[in-house]
Protein backbone atom coordinates (compact mmCIF):
# COMPACT_ATOMS: atom_id res chain seq x y z
CA UNK A 1 0.00 0.00 0.00
CA UNK A 2 1.16 3.54 -0.67
CA UNK A 3 1.73 6.02 2.10
CA UNK A 4 -1.01 8.64 2.33
CA UNK A 5 -0.14 12.31 1.98
CA UNK A 6 -1.03 14.05 5.24
CA UNK A 7 -0.42 17.72 5.97
CA UNK A 8 0.37 18.99 9.48
CA UNK A 9 -2.89 20.92 9.88
CA UNK A 10 -5.08 20.26 12.90
CA UNK A 11 -7.67 18.51 10.76
CA UNK A 12 -5.02 16.29 9.22
CA UNK A 13 -3.69 15.30 12.63
CA UNK A 14 -7.04 13.59 13.16
CA UNK A 15 -7.09 12.29 9.59
CA UNK A 16 -3.70 10.67 10.01
CA UNK A 17 -5.04 8.72 12.94
CA UNK A 18 -8.54 8.15 11.59
CA UNK A 19 -7.54 4.96 9.82
CA UNK A 20 -7.34 3.29 13.21
CA UNK A 21 -9.73 3.35 16.13
CA UNK A 22 -9.24 3.99 19.85
CA UNK A 23 -9.00 1.27 22.44
CA UNK A 24 -12.25 -0.45 23.36
CA UNK A 25 -13.56 0.46 26.79
CA UNK A 26 -14.49 -3.13 27.60
CA UNK A 27 -12.92 -6.47 26.82
CA UNK A 28 -14.59 -8.87 24.45
CA UNK A 29 -16.97 -11.25 26.13
CA UNK A 30 -16.11 -14.19 23.84
CA UNK A 31 -12.78 -15.14 22.22
CA UNK A 32 -12.68 -14.26 18.52
CA UNK A 33 -11.41 -16.20 15.55
CA UNK A 34 -9.13 -13.91 13.58
CA UNK A 35 -9.05 -14.10 9.80
CA UNK A 36 -6.31 -13.16 7.37
CA UNK A 37 -7.50 -10.41 5.04
CA UNK A 38 -10.03 -9.16 7.57
CA UNK A 39 -8.41 -8.72 10.99
CA UNK A 40 -4.85 -8.61 9.63
CA UNK A 41 -2.98 -8.97 6.39
CA UNK A 42 0.08 -10.94 5.39
CA UNK A 43 2.84 -8.87 3.78
CA UNK A 44 3.47 -9.59 0.11
CA UNK A 45 7.20 -9.47 0.84
CA UNK A 46 8.36 -10.53 4.32
CA UNK A 47 10.56 -8.11 6.26
CA UNK A 48 13.76 -9.56 7.78
CA UNK A 49 13.08 -9.27 11.54
CA UNK A 50 15.46 -7.25 13.70
CA UNK A 51 14.64 -9.34 16.76
CA UNK A 52 17.30 -11.62 18.27
CA UNK A 53 17.19 -15.29 17.32
CA UNK A 54 14.40 -17.15 19.08
CA UNK A 55 12.29 -14.03 19.61
CA UNK A 56 9.20 -12.80 17.73
CA UNK A 57 9.46 -9.25 16.40
CA UNK A 58 6.49 -6.99 17.32
CA UNK A 59 6.39 -3.35 16.23
CA UNK A 60 4.08 -0.47 17.08
CA UNK A 61 3.93 2.29 14.47
CA UNK A 62 3.00 5.58 16.13
CA UNK A 63 3.13 9.38 15.98
CA UNK A 64 3.40 11.54 19.08
CA UNK A 65 0.82 14.04 17.79
CA UNK A 66 -1.78 11.34 17.07
CA UNK A 67 -4.64 11.46 19.63
CA UNK A 68 -5.37 7.74 19.19
CA UNK A 69 -1.72 6.87 19.84
CA UNK A 70 -1.97 8.92 23.02
CA UNK A 71 -5.08 6.99 24.13
CA UNK A 72 -3.52 3.66 23.23
CA UNK A 73 -0.16 4.24 24.92
CA UNK A 74 -1.06 3.27 28.56
CA UNK A 75 -2.74 0.06 27.40
CA UNK A 76 0.16 -0.79 25.10
CA UNK A 77 2.74 -0.07 27.80
CA UNK A 78 0.99 -2.38 30.27
CA UNK A 79 0.65 -5.07 27.60
CA UNK A 80 4.33 -4.83 26.63
CA UNK A 81 5.46 -5.14 30.25
CA UNK A 82 3.43 -8.34 30.66
CA UNK A 83 4.48 -9.82 27.30
CA UNK A 84 6.22 -13.21 27.13
CA UNK A 85 10.03 -13.18 27.24
CA UNK A 86 10.29 -14.47 23.67
CA UNK A 87 8.50 -11.39 22.32
CA UNK A 88 10.74 -8.54 21.15
CA UNK A 89 8.67 -5.32 21.27
CA UNK A 90 9.69 -1.90 20.00
CA UNK A 91 8.11 1.30 18.82
CA UNK A 92 8.65 2.83 15.38
CA UNK A 93 7.82 6.54 14.91
CA UNK A 94 6.34 7.18 11.47
CA UNK A 95 6.62 10.07 9.04
CA UNK A 96 3.81 10.59 6.55
CA UNK A 97 5.55 13.80 5.47
CA UNK A 98 8.57 15.91 6.41
CA UNK A 99 6.76 17.69 9.25
CA UNK A 100 6.80 14.43 11.26
CA UNK A 101 10.61 14.10 11.22
CA UNK A 102 11.38 16.30 14.28
CA UNK A 103 9.29 13.98 16.46
CA UNK A 104 11.07 10.96 15.00
CA UNK A 105 14.37 12.60 15.95
CA UNK A 106 12.97 13.36 19.42
CA UNK A 107 12.14 9.69 19.96
CA UNK A 108 15.48 8.32 18.82
CA UNK A 109 17.54 11.01 20.57
CA UNK A 110 15.79 10.23 23.88
CA UNK A 111 16.34 6.53 23.23
CA UNK A 112 20.04 7.08 22.56
CA UNK A 113 20.43 9.05 25.78
CA UNK A 114 18.68 6.39 27.85
CA UNK A 115 15.85 8.84 28.60
CA UNK A 116 13.04 7.24 26.61
CA UNK A 117 11.51 5.23 29.47
CA UNK A 118 11.46 8.36 31.60
CA UNK A 119 10.12 10.83 29.04
CA UNK A 120 8.15 8.91 26.38
CA UNK A 121 4.79 9.20 28.16
CA UNK A 122 5.60 12.80 29.12
CA UNK A 123 5.89 13.73 25.45
CA UNK A 124 2.32 12.52 24.88
CA UNK A 125 1.15 14.43 27.96
CA UNK A 126 2.88 17.62 26.88
CA UNK A 127 1.21 17.52 23.46
CA UNK A 128 -2.27 16.20 24.28
CA UNK A 129 -2.90 17.35 27.86
CA UNK A 130 -0.73 20.43 28.28
CA UNK A 131 -1.30 21.47 24.63
CA UNK A 132 2.36 22.28 24.05
CA UNK A 133 3.69 22.49 20.51
CA UNK A 134 6.47 19.98 19.96
CA UNK A 135 6.62 19.96 16.19
CA UNK A 136 9.78 21.97 15.48
CA UNK A 137 13.40 21.70 16.54
CA UNK A 138 13.45 24.74 18.83
CA UNK A 139 10.20 23.73 20.54
CA UNK A 140 11.59 20.25 21.18
CA UNK A 141 14.95 21.55 22.45
CA UNK A 142 13.23 23.92 24.89
CA UNK A 143 10.93 21.20 26.22
CA UNK A 144 13.70 18.64 26.69
CA UNK A 145 15.80 21.18 28.60
CA UNK A 146 12.88 21.76 30.98
CA UNK A 147 12.79 18.03 31.74
CA UNK A 148 16.24 18.25 33.29
CA UNK A 149 18.04 16.47 30.44
CA UNK A 150 21.46 17.58 29.20
CA UNK A 151 20.41 20.02 26.46
CA UNK A 152 23.76 19.98 24.65
CA UNK A 153 23.94 16.20 24.68
CA UNK A 154 20.38 15.96 23.41
CA UNK A 155 21.04 18.34 20.51
CA UNK A 156 24.12 16.35 19.59
CA UNK A 157 22.13 13.11 19.56
CA UNK A 158 19.19 14.76 17.78
CA UNK A 159 21.39 15.84 14.87
CA UNK A 160 23.61 12.76 14.86
CA UNK A 161 24.34 10.32 12.06
CA UNK A 162 23.05 7.54 14.31
CA UNK A 163 19.60 9.12 14.60
CA UNK A 164 19.55 9.80 10.85
CA UNK A 165 20.18 6.11 10.23
CA UNK A 166 17.45 5.12 12.69
CA UNK A 167 14.98 7.38 10.91
CA UNK A 168 15.99 5.85 7.60
CA UNK A 169 15.34 2.39 9.01
CA UNK A 170 11.97 3.52 10.44
CA UNK A 171 10.95 4.76 6.99
CA UNK A 172 11.98 1.44 5.46
CA UNK A 173 9.85 -0.46 7.97
CA UNK A 174 6.91 1.90 7.47
CA UNK A 175 7.02 1.30 3.72
CA UNK A 176 7.64 -2.44 4.03
CA UNK A 177 4.63 -2.92 6.30
CA UNK A 178 2.45 -0.61 4.19
CA UNK A 179 1.52 1.58 7.16
CA UNK A 180 -1.47 3.77 6.34
CA UNK A 181 -2.42 5.04 9.79
CA UNK A 182 -1.43 5.01 13.42
CA UNK A 183 -1.42 3.35 15.85
CA UNK A 184 -0.82 0.11 14.01
CA UNK A 185 1.29 -2.99 14.57
CA UNK A 186 3.53 -5.40 12.70
CA UNK A 187 4.38 -8.95 13.72
CA UNK A 188 7.29 -11.24 12.83
CA UNK A 189 8.11 -9.36 9.64
CA UNK A 190 5.07 -11.05 8.06
CA UNK A 191 1.84 -9.48 9.34
CA UNK A 192 0.21 -6.07 9.74
CA UNK A 193 -2.91 -5.03 11.65
CA UNK A 194 -4.59 -1.85 12.87
CA UNK A 195 -7.79 -0.68 14.52
CA UNK A 196 -9.68 -0.36 11.26
CA UNK A 197 -9.05 -3.99 10.39
CA UNK A 198 -9.47 -5.48 13.87
CA UNK A 199 -12.30 -3.16 15.00
CA UNK A 200 -10.49 -1.40 17.86
CA UNK A 201 -7.07 -1.33 19.46
CA UNK A 202 -7.97 -3.84 22.17
CA UNK A 203 -8.73 -6.29 19.39
CA UNK A 204 -5.43 -5.37 17.73
CA UNK A 205 -3.53 -6.63 20.77
CA UNK A 206 -5.50 -9.88 20.65
CA UNK A 207 -4.69 -10.23 16.96
CA UNK A 208 -1.02 -9.60 17.73
CA UNK A 209 -1.08 -12.30 20.43
CA UNK A 210 -2.66 -14.71 17.94
CA UNK A 211 -0.02 -13.92 15.31
CA UNK A 212 2.81 -14.20 17.83
CA UNK A 213 1.54 -17.63 18.86
CA UNK A 214 1.34 -18.72 15.20
CA UNK A 215 4.84 -17.40 14.52
CA UNK A 216 6.18 -19.12 17.59
CA UNK A 217 4.79 -22.47 16.39
CA UNK A 218 6.20 -21.91 12.92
Amino acid sequence: MKRRDFSSSAASVVAACALTLPVATTALAQPRQFKEGKDYRRLDKPVPPDAPAGKVDVLEFFWYSCPHCNLFEPTLEAWAKAAPKDLSFRRVPVAFNASFVPQQKLFYALQGMGKLDELHAKVFQAIHVEKQKLAKDDEIFAWVAKQGADAAKFKEAYNSFTVSNQIRRASQLQDAYGVEGVPSMGVAGKYYTDGTMAGNMQNVLQVVEHLVASSRKA
